[in-house]
């Protein structure tokens, strides 16, 4: 079961030099992802810069990319938020706007009880049909949603499954198993070992720049043959390292498909900054090595 795509990548919100949101590069984008093997796209996730973009600018991006990918590929609104309130409108905005799933954090920062937290997705369950992903990140969140809580929100009819960056392949693993969700590789370094334990689909960053490698990786786990994807896997190594390993991953995402020329500027919002010059010459050398840009 994929109710939320195999191959999905929560794609960078592009912005003018001047800080709005350029809708045409997300338009250019998105469709280049699904040349390269998406079959869903995650808008208004981490990686998309949510906490600095408003509702407006939201509901706007999830119509450009809706007309750009077209019928066909699955589109995840991100409506994480530390207030209810302002995630059931998120969720409102986007059921009026095209999408096809949710995805949902713990409230961040304000670190709710176990019982806060059922009840915040709760609060978003009944506010429409949509399926929902559960995105547990407890890095960001600064709450772990503990498996007696996860069993919790299973019980809801339309959490169908669970994004995991968590770091633990084992424990996510065992929750697939004991709790029927669908699972999702939320860390590109994991997404083998996700993906070889069962798992549903990832949802990368690294996808940004290297689709058709994870294609085959996934089409290899699929087809049952472990050897190539492990080769792969460790082909890839280079590229998660680049964008995932050392510094914020959403502005180097973003700095590494502006060198490709996919979008206009790869200026993020405050409170993040560009990587420095040492960070996008890092970047720049690990595409050419592995042969996604030109010297």
């Amino acid at each position: 079961m994929s109710t939320f795509g195999r191959f999905s990548v929560a794609m960078v919100t592009p912005f003018h030099a001047d800080g709005s949101v350029d809708y045409e590069s997300a338009a250019r984008l998105a469709k280049h992802l699904v040349d390269s093997g998406c079959d869903a796209i995650l808008v208004s996730g981490t990686t998309g810069e949510a906490p600095a973009t408003h509702l407006d600018e939201k509901a706007q991006l999830l119509q450009t990319v809706r007309r750009a990918v077209g019928p066909d590929i699955k589109v995840i609104a991100g409506v994480s938020s530390n207030d209810t309130a302002h995630t059931v409108a998120m969720v409102r905005s986007a059921a009026q706007n095209g999408a096809d799933g949710l995805l949902v954090t713990a409230p961040y920062y304000n670190r709710p009880s176990q019982d806060g937290i059922v009840a915040h997705f709760q609060a978003v369950h009944e506010e429409s049909d949509l399926p929902i992903l559960v995105y547990d990140i407890p890095g960001r969140t600064g709450v772990h949603i503990a498996p007696e809580t996860m069993d919790r929100l299973a019980r809801l009819e339309r959490v169908r499954g669970v994004k995991d960056a968590t770091g633990n392949v084992s424990a996510g693993i065992q929750a697939m198993r004991r709790t029927g969700l669908e699972w999702y590789s939320g860390d590109d370094a994991l997404n083998f070992f996700f993906m070889a334990g069962g798992a549903s689909g990832v949802i990368s960053v690294v996808g940004h720049v290297e689709g058709k490698r994870i294609s085959a990786l996934l089409d290899a786990v699929a087809a049952g043959d472990l050897a190539r994807a492990r080769e792969l896997d460790a082909a890839l190594e280079p590229s998660n390292r680049a964008i995932m390993g050392a510094g914020q991953g959403a502005t180097y995402a973003k700095q590494a498909v502006y060198a490709l020329g996919l979008i206009e500027s790869p200026r993020p919002r405050l409170p993040l900054v560009e990587p420095s010059e040492t960070e996008i010459a890092d970047i720049c050398r690990a595409l050419v090595s592995q042969g996604l840009l030109q010297e």
